[in-house]
C-alpha cells in the first residue's frame, strides 16, 4: 500500500473548531479507480458507505461515487438508506441489517432494496403489503444474518412471498481477512458451500438475481473468485482493516486526516505525574502540551500507555498519561518550539511524517474500521477535491 499522505501538508487550524477530520475526495476517486481495475469483467464495485462511509460523511462520499460512476451502494441501516436518497444519491442501495417490518414503508417510499434475513423477516416484510425489492442472505459459516444453506424450504419461502421481489443472493465470509491456511480453506468452503446452494435454486427455477460474497479482503485474498457484486467498504477509504498481508497490495491514497489543536504548553518537573490516575510519572524535567481532542471525539483511551504518537511541527510526539474525554497530553520536550493554537496530527502527515490509520488502530489495540466509525459528530468533515 502506498505511504503517500493525502495531499494535505501543512495543515492549518480550522476556524470552526477545536479539532476536525479531513476529507480528500480526490483520494477517494484514486482508490475508487485502483479497486475497480482489480474486479473480473463483469464484477460490479457496491460501494459500502454504512456508519456514515466509516467517518468520512456518506452523503458526499457517495455523491462523489455516483460521479465517478458508482451505482450500487450497501448501509446498515434503512435510516442511513434514506439520508442518502434525500442527499440526491439514485443508484441502487441495499440495506445490509435488519430492518423491522414498521418500517417497510420506508423501503418502499425511498426504492430502498432489503437483505432478507431469513423466512420471518420475509414473511413479516410480505405481510407489511408494500412491493419490496430484496436480496436472500444465506449463511454459509458466518452464523450471524441468513438462511442455513441446508434449510431448503426456507430458502424457497422467500421466493413464494408474494410481495417481495427478489433481485439478488448474498452471503458473507467470516475470515477472508487472513491467510492462515485453516481460515483460507475456511473461506474456500464458504464459497462453495454458496455455490452449491445457488445451483441448487437455479436448478429448481428459481432467479436467484445478482450475486455477492466478497467484502474488501475477499477481493484482495481471492482474486479468482468472481461474482456480480464486490461489496467494497474499508479500502475505498485507503486504509487496510489492519496491518496483515494480502495476496494484492493495491496502491491506495488515505482519505481521511484527523488533526486537532494544542490548548496549552507547560514544563513540568522530575516526579510530577500527568493526567488522571497519576498513571504517567515524569522521570526528568519535559515540557508537555495538552491536545484538545479525547476519547468523547473517537481517540479511544485504551491508547493510554500504549505506545500511541501523534504530529506536532513535522515532529512525531508521544501521548502519555490517560486521554480524557475531551483532551489528552502529548510530550513536546524534542519537538521545534509548540504553542496554543498549533496543529496536532493524530492521523494523516505533516511534513515529512505520517501516523497511518493502522498505527493509530494498532495503538489503540483496535482495527481502522472501528477507528474511522467512531469518530465523532463533534468533529467538523472539511472536505476538499470538490
Amino acid at each position: 500500500m502506498s505511504k503517500k499522505g493525502n495531499g494535505m501538508a501543512n495543515p492549518k487550524p480550522c476556524e470552526k473548531g477545536r479539532a476536525w477530520v479531513e476529507i480528500d475526495l480526490d483520494a477517494l476517486s484514486f482508490n475508487t479507480a485502483q479497486i475497480r481495475s482489480l474486479l473480473p469483467d463483469g464484477c460490479e464495485l457496491m460501494a459500502v458507505v454504512k456508519a456514515d462511509a466509516y467517518g468520512h460523511g456518506a452523503q458526499r462520499v457517495a455523491r462523489r461515487l455516483e460521479q465517478d460512476g458508482v451505482d450500487s451502494f450497501a448501509v446498515a441501516t434503512v435510516c442511513e438508506g434514506v439520508r442518502l436518497r434525500e442527499s440526491g444519491v439514485t443508484g441502487e442501495i441495499l440495506v445490509l441489517g435488519y430492518t423491522h417490518p414498521d418500517d417497510a414503508v420506508l423501503l418502499c417510499d425511498y426504492m430502498l432494496t432489503q437483505l432478507v434475513v431469513d423466512g420471518a423477516h420475509a414473511k413479516a416484510l410480505n405481510g407489511a403489503g408494500y412491493k419490496l425489492r430484496v436480496h436472500v442472505a444465506l449463511d454459509t459459516g458466518m452464523h450471524r444474518l441468513g438462511i442455513e444453506t441446508t434449510n431448503l424450504d426456507e430458502i424457497k419461502s422467500v421466493f413464494a412471498c408474494d410481495n417481495l421481489i427478489v433481485v439478488g443472493t448474498a452471503t458473507h465470509t467470516a475470515a477472508a481477512d487472513s491467510l492462515e491456511v485453516s481460515d483460507v480453506e475456511f473461506t474456500h468452503s464458504q464459497f462453495t458451500c454458496f455455490h452449491a446452494a445457488v445451483d441448487t435454486l437455479r436448478g429448481l427455477g428459481y432467479d436467484v438475481g445478482k450475486l455477492h460474497a466478497q467484502p474488501t479482503h475477499g477481493v484482495l485474498n481471492f482474486p479468482g473468485v468472481k461474482y456480480d457484486y464486490a461489496r467494497v467498504g474499508i479500502a475505498l477509504y485507503g486504509v487496510m482493516t489492519s496491518d496483515s498481508d494480502t495476496v494484492i497490495k493495491p496502491d491506495l491514497r488515505p482519505v481521511l486526516a484527523l488533526r486537532a489543536i494544542v490548548a496549552q504548553v507547560r514544563w513540568i518537573a522530575a516526579g510530577e505525574s500527568v493526567s488522571y490516575g497519576r498513571t504517567y510519572i515524569a522521570e526528568k524535567p519535559m515540557k508537555i502540551a495538552t491536545v484538545d481532542i479525547g476519547y468523547a471525539d473517537g481517540v479511544p483511551r485504551h491508547m493510554s500507555g500504549n505506545g500511541g504518537t501523534c504530529i506536532v511541527k513535522g515532529c512525531r510526539v508521544p501521548i502519555i498519561g490517560r486521554i480524557c474525554m475531551d483532551m489528552l497530553v502529548v510530550d513536546v520536550s524534542e519537538a521545534p518550539p509548540v504553542a496554543a493554537g498549533d496543529v496536532v496530527t493524530l492521523i494523516g502527515r505533516d511534513g515529512d511524517e505520517e501516523v497511518r490509520c493502522e498505527d493509530f488502530a494498532a495503538a489503540s489495540g483496535t482495527i481502522t474500521n472501528e477507528i474511522l466509525s467512531r469518530l465523532g459528530c463533534r468533529l467538523p468533515r472539511l472536505y476538499s477535491g470538490e
